[in-house]
């Protein structure tokens, strides 16, 4: 747990509880996240910090205070029925009074900048629709809201950017449900809803069993792209990742380059599972095999750049000459002295101002072409032709399809 906990005034009297998550900033835009039926557990503590890494000021309200307070469960058979039974006596009016009032207190502190915006899952999905209903807040994002449905005339008085995410196996908002919603908002470009096949309810809760992490990403890329429009804080994504690579490949710096990562960054070169999770391992690799391992004359040159949100994809060419072992291209190969010419793509990802992850792909047959340990003749490969192609798209096509001429004039 990386927060504290500060107390907040009901409108009608009285205090409760909420967990606050500032980033290392100390400033930034607020959000109010609001809580599934477990109480503000570790869980949302959890995404709670997550959203403050991003660069946000957290405030996780206890909004079954009224109640019991202080209510934090897990995922036991006994805690899921007592789960349900406050659901079942949560007064949802009272529950929305309680998030505005947390959105009064979170636009008062002076770590918030201003913007608040609201999230939640599973219940807390449900009322941060209704808080973009009801309530002066500038984005929403709700994740498998449950009974959404049932309130889809209040959706007329949404003019924030809202995102709503919904998981196709959900019992708790089937297919009925959630085509009723979809269908309600399609003519309304400001409210995106989403649905994610082959997940379930929760695939977001990392500590649940239907936890899946191709669709969390998806989604989380989805929900801050809304946060960052209509909220901030803006990084200059570009920038960030130039500086990373300008400490690997020009001053050959692996403090500095570790610097631009988060505190538990990750590096993944797909095509021999070469890199590093978390600070210590990935600084070794840096240090040992990657950052003063590469040859001489490397050479990046860039091709294209797109940033999102949350990531930059970067294609380049990756050129150099094999004149040493190069331990994370090519583990064990002793030095050809042949040059190489490799497209190569690199999808970055960050939390915030800082790297977080890298996934790096490039085509290690047409490496092992142009190094002379595959025979081209042999298998449907190519050696520095397809960097050749990458730069002149009028080079011949289909130069290893041998049944090419057969379609000619079909």
């Amino acid at each position: 747990m990386a927060g504290s906990y500060i107390n907040v005034s009901a409108k009608d009297g009285g205090q409760f509880r909420a967990y606050l998550a500032v980033p290392k900033s100390g400033k930034g835009p607020g959000i109010v996240l609001c809580q599934e039926i477990f109480g503000v557990n570790a869980y949302v503590r959890e995404t709670a910090d997550y959203y403050a890494e991003e660069g946000y000021v957290v405030l996780a309200p206890d909004l079954f205070w009224r109640m019991e307070p202080n209510v934090d469960m897990g995922y036991s058979p006994e805690e899921w029925q007592k789960a349900f039974g406050f659901f079942q006596k949560f007064d949802l009016d009272k529950g929305i009074e309680d998030i505005a009032a947390s959105v009064k207190a979170l636009r008062a502190r002076p770590e918030c900048t201003g913007k608040v915006g609201v999230l939640g899952h599973c219940l807390g999905g449900k009322l941060a629709y209704l808080t973009a209903a009801r309530v002066d807040v500038d984005a929403a994002v709700g994740y498998y809201g449950v009974g959404i449905e049932a309130h889809l005339d209040e959706g007329t008085r949404i003019k924030c950017p809202t995102v709503l995410h919904f998981a196709e196996l959900d019992q708790y908002c089937n297919a009925e449900a959630r085509e009723q919603i979809i269908a309600a908002f399609k003519d309304r470009p400001e409210i995106e809803t989403y649905t994610y096949p082959g997940v379930d309810h929760a695939f977001a809760r990392t500590m649940g069993d239907h936890f899946n992490k191709p669709a969390t990403i998806m989604a989380h890329s989805r929900s801050i792209a809304v946060f960052r429009k209509a909220m901030g804080p803006r990084y200059d994504l570009s920038a960030l990742w130039d500086a990373h690579c300008y400490h690997e490949f020009a001053t050959r710096d692996v403090a500095a380059t570790m610097k631009t990562m988060v505190d538990q960054p990750y590096v993944n070169h797909i095509p021999t599972m070469t890199g590093g999770v978390g600070q210590k391992d990935l600084a070794r690799f840096y240090q040992h095999h990657f950052v003063n391992n590469n040859p001489a004359d490397t050479k990046l040159i860039p091709i294209s750049r797109t940033i999102g949100a949350d990531r930059v994809v970067d294609e380049m060419l990756f050129c150099f000459t094999h004149d040493r072992e190069i331990d994370w291209m090519l583990p064990g190969v002793e030095p050809t002295g042949k040059y190489v010419e490799i497209p190569l793509v690199a999808i970055v990802c960050f939390r915030g101002d800082k790297l977080y992850n890298e996934h790096i792909y490039w085509d290690q047959a047409s490496v092992l072409v142009q190094i002379g340990l595959i025979d081209p003749k042999d298998l449907p490969t190519a050696g520095t032709e397809t960097a050749k192609k990458l730069l002149d798209e009028k080079l011949p096509s289909n130069t290893l399809m041998k049944r090419w001429p057969e379609s000619a004039g079909k």
